[in-house]
């Protein structure tokens, strides 16, 4: 469900992380860690909702990640993987599901994006909501508190060819990357390690 994201300005609320930087899978992991512990310092359920769809390479950046961090943790508040995604015609299903079953939760809503090509294999970790489906052209609502997003490819012309055309490579990695990030801050945040 492609987030439109075209080479916003690093800010205190954004940070871009390159998986092709040796260290940038270990900065992005700090990250996303400093961003799950400030979630549970309010006291607040952290969920964790992957958007896209397997129907499409580089829309499958969300549910790629989802089945990802299930294999590497096993933290049960993970909505949208390749056996149960989370797309366009059930994401208001999926965010009343949320709602339900958790009092107040922290979101951190992970999606894929366009880009300008010198930032694809960027991702993003942003303070605030995303807005799925923008780069498709779809009204969707905002989602999350928090956002990871990964610039699977160029964006600005044909985008569902485009999407068709990713590379499968590069999405895998770039989802692992961020299942790995997301696991390793939330193995810390159970074991009740500070992070600074």
């Amino acid at each position: 469900m492609l987030t439109r994201l075209f080479n916003l300005p690093a800010t205190e609320n954004e940070r871009k992380f390159s998986i092709n930087n040796p260290l940038g899978r270990q900065e992005l992991a700090a990250s996303v860690r400093a961003v799950l512990t400030e979630a549970t310092s309010s006291g607040r359920p952290i969920v964790i909702l992957c958007i896209g769809t397997d129907r499409s390479t580089g829309d499958a950046l969300g549910p790629l990640t989802g089945s990802r961090l299930r294999s590497l943790h096993t933290y049960p508040h993970v909505f949208g993987t390749l056996d149960d995604p989370v797309h366009a015609t059930n994401l208001a299903d999926a965010l009343h599901k949320i709602t339900a079953a958790f009092v107040n939760p922290y979101i951190v809503a992970v999606d894929a994006c366009l880009g300008r090509l010198e930032s694809v294999g960027f991702v993003s970790v942003g303070r605030g909501p995303l807005r799925p489906g923008a780069a498709v052209n779809k009204d969707l609502p905002p989602v999350g508190d928090t956002c990871i997003t990964g610039i699977v490819n160029v964006g600005g012309f044909m985008e569902h060819l485009v999407l068709q055309s990713t590379r499968l490579n590069l999405v895998v990695k770039m989802a692992d990357a961020i299942a790995w990030g997301l696991a390793s801050g939330l193995e810390e945040i159970e074991r009740g390690v500070s992070i600074c």
